[in-house]
């Protein structure tokens, strides 16, 4: 678990944020953390709050949030469910969902239903789009990471997994470098999904929070800092 101060103004008000470990979006061993949690970190503080910054599995980060343990939740897509218990900001960064097999078997995918023969690893709670969460006729195998997700796809125990691009070619070329050969994304991304920060409702500043927050994006996107830091990033 790590902990980030971010110094601002005398009286600013202080929130406390939390991820689950998602490189190279959210992770302690990074720089700033990830760099979800740097655009994040950095939004706020030139929104005027102060924050730290705590590193829990998903589950956790969610019941975390629903108990006011945490403020704001950094990472996270858009759901029904979730927006029971958040508010959402703005998307600030965009994660293009990819579909990942096994090199050669050729499967296609161009809609949904081309997918209903196959077993598809998930990660548990992820909300990857509402037409594919929706459709019951998908085979979904829930995994707790990528990762093994990947290591059941080349051994045939799924025929197909998913993740975001930046965080699949971030595990080839990391802790997955072993078996990234054996395995090649399909064409066609799966979904796009916005990234945004969920801000728990029984914060009394959600809708504020959320508010300075999206201006202090948009000032980043445009005097070239958010660049910056996805550049810092390689990204």
């Amino acid at each position: 678990m790590s902990l980030l101060l971010l110094p601002c103004g005398a009286g600013a008000e202080h929130l406390r944020l939390v991820a689950d470990t998602w490189p190279p979006f959210t992770d302690q061993r990074l720089p700033g953390n990830g760099v979800a949690t740097e655009l994040v970190t950095t939004a706020l503080s030139r929104a005027g709050y102060t924050s730290e910054y705590r590193e829990v599995p998903w589950e956790r980060a969610i019941q975390g949030l629903q108990r006011a343990d945490y403020d704001v939740l950094v990472n996270a897509w858009h759901s029904d469910e979730r927006a029971e218990f958040g508010h959402f900001s703005e998307p600030y960064l965009i994660n293009r969902i990819r579909v990942v097999q096994r090199k050669g078997d050729d499967i296609i995918f161009t809609q949904l239903a081309d997918l209903y023969p196959y077993r598809i690893a998930v990660l548990r709670g992820y909300a990857y789009s509402k037409a594919f969460n929706a459709d019951k006729n998908l085979h979904r195998v829930g995994v707790s990471s990528f990762e093994s997700a990947a290591y059941m796809l080349q051994r045939g125990r799924v025929s197909l997994a998913l993740e975001d691009e930046y965080v699949a070619r971030f595990q080839f070329s990391h802790q997955l470098k072993g078996i990234a050969d054996q395995l090649e994304f399909l064409p066609m991304p799966l979904s796009e999904n916005g990234l945004h920060i969920l801000i728990r409702l029984t914060h009394g500043n959600h809708a504020e929070i959320a508010r300075r927050f999206d201006a202090a994006i948009a000032a980043m996107r445009a005097d070239g800092s958010y660049a910056a830091i996805m550049q810092r990033h390689g990204l």
